[in-house]
């Protein structure tokens, strides 16, 4: 009994999965995309996947060695963090990129921090931020594999991604977009198959719907009424869910258990503030794509959500004022 009630800090677990089952959950629900954009940019996405999920899981066994911890290589945590930042790289990136991206993210962002349950911040998207900053060239050069381009095979052309695009007046077509025959990230482009691995994690129960709801819906209405060129309610809603990396950061990030509020009011608050910073940073910024730091200005928020929206403590009485 007194093991049911030990206090600890999150993520807190009440469900049928621990640790390692969620993350491994994770992980299939991932791969997919994962697939998906090696087999749409060819074998140097696949070099980015493989070394990315490679140096995030040698970095943690290595510091567990430094530290005469217990390896936690074995929960899949560190595997889940490299599969994020290898789908965030874009497919032409050299294989350090995402090996630094790792290390930061391991190393600096949870290990520094306490591992596992301390870190304040997603540490994908926090390394995404540090290489976006220190590599901006390498980190937003999209390409395209077009099988079309040339008879004797597939050639790799550059292209705009759809977000970018947009702002330009060549927009991608709805079906280019969920079916993922656009420019971007490895595995921000087949939204299909990132809503396949959702559906999988809402039906296992490692995920709820509070937080990612509330991040397509937030960006889906301001996106319709203040996104528009023609004025008030004039905005393309759908072409802002579907395109970048809006699905992938919904389900995937800003659904992570120690960097998310507690309650499910705070979640869905959670949520819809990063659909406004999404949607503000598109649209009155010179970034194309706001994801990154739209989730990350929300997990410093997070202890804020939290203290003003508290669960009811059990036993507590109403009160009658």
């Amino acid at each position: 009994m007194m093991d049911q009630l030990r206090v600890s800090s999150s993520p807190h677990v009440h469900k049928l999965w621990n640790i390692k089952g969620i993350m491994f959950n994770v992980c299939l629900a991932l791969l997919p995309a994962a697939i998906y954009g090696v087999v749409q940019f060819g074998l140097n996405a696949a070099v980015v996947m493989v070394s990315a999920v490679a140096s995030a899981v040698l970095t943690e066994w290595i510091i567990g060695i430094l530290c005469k911890k217990p390896s936690t290589i074995g929960d899949f945590s560190a595997a889940v963090t490299g599969m994020l930042i290898g789908m965030s790289c874009p497919p032409t990136a050299p294989f350090w990129i995402p090996m630094i991206g790792s290390i930061f993210a391991i190393g600096i962002v949870k290990q520094l921090f306490g591992g596992l349950g301390y870190n304040f911040m997603n540490p994908a998207l926090a390394a995404r931020a540090v290489l976006l900053a220190s590599w901006p060239s390498i980190m937003t050069d999209w390409q395209f594999l077009n099988t079309g381009a040339a008879a004797s095979g597939a050639t790799v052309v550059s292209q705009a991604t759809p977000l970018a695009a947009a702002q330009y007046g060549t927009a991608a077509s709805y079906s280019d977009l969920f079916f993922g025959s656009v420019a971007g990230c490895i595995g921000e482009v087949s939204k299909l198959l990132l809503l396949v691995g959702a559906a999988y994690l809402v039906i296992t129960k490692v995920i709820s719907l509070y937080t990612p709801m509330g991040v397509l819906g937030s960006l889906f209405v301001l996106t319709w009424a203040l996104g528009g060129e023609g004025g008030l309610f004039t905005g393309d809603g759908l072409y802002a869910i579907l395109s970048g990396a809006a699905i992938l950061c919904a389900f995937f990030m800003a659904t992570d258990y120690t960097t998310s509020p507690v309650t499910k009011v705070g979640q869905v608050v959670f949520g819809i503030g990063v659909g406004a910073m999404i949607f503000v940073i598109r649209t009155y910024g010179s970034y194309p794509e706001g994801v990154t730091y739209a989730v990350l200005f929300m997990n410093i928020l997070t202890p804020m959500i939290d203290k003003f929206i508290r669960p009811r403590i059990y036993g507590e009485v109403k009160s009658r004022g």
